[in-house]
């Protein structure tokens, strides 16, 4: 770790710089600059308000920083120089995410929504459902394959939700406040899942959570108040 908390160990997946985000007069993030370490699974954590959530979503691609001077990389490719479809492209097959709500197409059945990101990437129908199928079973849900969401519990819709953004062998995942809807119970069952799919998987999880057990059992803790990162541990 360097003076200014970035972190200069492990060989890092993503990295960001100069990250600035203003909603109308307030300045939600000020100039944020993080390293996420390659298989590592990952909490960024602070009070509401601190920017958690606008900062994952500048991770993911989902949302762009206000300034054109700022870098962010994944495998070392420069995404702040991509656009359109290309940037698209690379955020389906590379970036998987997990929010606090499902968002499950309700007329879908578990498999046809945790093969929807291999659909859009172009992979047939048969070996887009044989992905699905395989990620459902390794979440627990073999026995659900065919079921709506509606015929699911909240932790097995959660755990389609992780499926999902598995499907397509991502190299991060981003996840919001995963287990904020869930119960103590399923709760802890979805936090041991991230790090039994992460040893599996090698995949790196960075995850938004004001849940400290979650944060507890991470490899890393990233700290963050009033729009900056203050300290990883």
């Amino acid at each position: 770790m360097d003076a200014n908390g970035i972190h200069t160990g492990n060989p890092v997946i993503l990295s960001a710089r100069n990250i600035h985000k203003h909603f109308g007069k307030l300045h939600v993030l000020k100039g944020v600059d993080i390293d996420i370490p390659r298989g590592e699974v990952v909490s960024i954590v602070g009070p509401s308000g601190a920017g958690k959530t606008t900062l994952l979503q500048i991770l993911g691609t989902l949302l762009l920083p206000d300034n054109n001077h700022y870098k962010l990389s994944i495998n070392g490719l420069e995404l702040n120089q991509l656009s359109g479809n290309k940037l698209s492209d690379f955020r389906n097959r590379h970036i998987g995410f997990v929010f606090q709500f499902h968002y499950l197409l309700p007329e879908l059945t578990a498999l046809e929504n945790t093969a929807l990101p291999a659909y859009i990437a172009g992979v047939s129908k048969k070996e887009a459902d044989r992905k699905a199928e395989t990620w459902l079973r390794k979440v627990g849900l073999a026995e659900r394959l065919h079921h709506l969401p509606a015929q699911l519990s909240g932790g097995e819709q959660q755990r389609v939700a992780v499926a999902r953004a598995l499907v397509n062998n991502p190299d991060i995942i981003f996840a919001d406040e995963p287990s904020g809807n869930l119960d103590t119970a399923n709760a802890a069952k979805l936090h041991r899942l991230f790090f039994d799919l992460q040893e599996q998987t090698g995949t790196t999880f960075v995850i938004v959570t004001h849940n400290p057990e979650l944060a507890g059992m991470s490899h890393r803790i990233y700290h963050m108040q009033d729009g900056k990162i203050t300290d990883n541990k």
